[in-house]
């Protein structure tokens, strides 16, 4: 285990509920009229019968007028003016449809989904997700930015490159300091348990952004999965930290590992399949075009049609906050998703940057004067393979 402090140089509101008088359910024991009354709604109903009957006044606490209840007017066929009822006025005609709306409405309808909850991306934070070879200093720079400026604390995790052992001088960390980062700790092992204790989660406790280089993402998994550094570095995210990685610690983030065999990094569905799950539900993979790799997620995404696949080229990255993201760098990102195909019948479809995604809408937007969806893309899922 290495871990020095410093190296040289130092997801839209639910639906809303709308209420008459802004009062809640209120329950009484005498019948459904009065338990399902808002506890403030006040309004004068007159039902068209005959002279005798009085108007009936529902308040805050509903009892009904101190009259006979065997005369108390009742809405039936029979009493209702056979020829022309007399109509209640505007407003308590639209009182009395949003009376009936809430009766028929379901309970669940009618209460909110908590805000900012996210299906796909974290909560809180961001994560940049890079296909290798990244040397886009504009990238190294949002990081820096996304972590809280040039002294945020920054921890760089080199697992994924498999060397022997990696000092505070490991050169992983010249991008960052070129991006103007003055707090940067190196921290790594290769031992489970290791990255279970307190002694080495400790610098991650104070981290504002935590970086993966590449290597093999199997490594990062038999390292650090489900121990105290994984919960550490939800604990970053959690803050409004940033956490990214390039190649293997790009295909890390999400939560199937693609290229996770121990034998090679052409089995896309190997011995290893769990990644750190940053991103729920979906799968990634790197270095896509330059080593024509844009055909190998199918049979990921065939295999397990839930996931959502998201290629990334070489010097490329998505910046993720959320459930949408943004493509960044000089490339392409791809996306494979099983239920939707290009009007041409292909299986994947690419995002140049500057395009946006919503991985829970699973929708792709262009930017322009106002974002409209990307065209050309249909809701057909993938026929089956031939």
């Amino acid at each position: 285990m290495v871990a020095g402090k410093q190296g040289p140089g130092a997801g839209a509101p639910g639906p809303v509920a709308c209420g008459v008088g802004g009062g809640g359910l209120a329950a009484h024991p005498a019948g459904w009229r009065r338990r399902l009354l808002p506890a403030n709604f006040a309004m004068s109903i007159r039902f068209p019968v005959s002279a005798k009957d009085r108007p009936v006044k529902l308040t805050k606490s509903p009892v009904f007028a101190p009259a006979d209840r065997a005369t108390r007017p009742r809405c039936t066929a029979a009493a209702m003016h056979p020829r022309r009822p007399r109509q209640l006025p505007r407003t308590s005609r639209c009182l009395a449809a949003a009376f009936v709306a809430a009766l028929v409405t379901p309970l669940h309808v009618l209460t909110p989904e908590p805000a900012g909850a996210q299906e796909v991306g974290p909560a809180n934070g961001a994560l940049i997700v890079a296909g290798g070879s990244l040397s886009d200093p504009a990238v190294f720079a949002r990081f820096v930015e996304l972590a809280g400026g040039p002294s945020a604390p920054i921890v760089i995790i080199p697992t994924a490159g498999g060397g022997e052992s990696y000092d505070q001088y490991f050169r992983g960390r010249r991008p960052f300091e070129a991006a103007g980062a003055t707090d940067i700790t190196i921290v790594h092992t290769y031992d489970p348990e290791v990255a279970d204790t307190d002694a080495f989660v400790e610098p991650l406790l104070r981290a504002r952004g935590v970086w993966f280089t590449g290597g093999r993402q199997w490594r990062l998994a038999d390292s650090y999965l489900d121990t105290k550094t994984h919960d550490a570095l939800w604990g970053v995210l959690d803050r409004g930290g940033v956490i990214g990685g390039s190649s293997a610690g790009a295909s890390i983030q999400g939560s199937y590992l693609v290229r996770g065999d121990t034998r090679t990094n052409t089995i896309m569905m190997g011995d290893h399949e769990v990644g750190l799950g940053f991103l729920k539900g979906v799968g990634i993979d790197q270095h896509l075009l330059r080593r024509n790799r844009h055909f190998d997620m199918v049979e990921v995404i065939r295999a397990k049609p839930e996931l959502l696949g998201i290629g990334l080229d070489e010097n490329t990255a998505i910046v993720v906050q959320g459930d949408r993201f943004e493509v960044v760098g000089e490339s392409y990102a791809v996306i494979y998703d099983h239920d939707a195909t290009l009007e041409g019948g292909g299986l994947f479809y690419f995002l140049a940057p500057g395009d946006r995604y919503d991985m829970a809408a699973r929708q792709a937007f262009r930017p322009g004067r106002s974002e409209q969806p990307l065209g050309g893309i249909t809701g057909t899922p993938w026929p089956p393979p031939q």
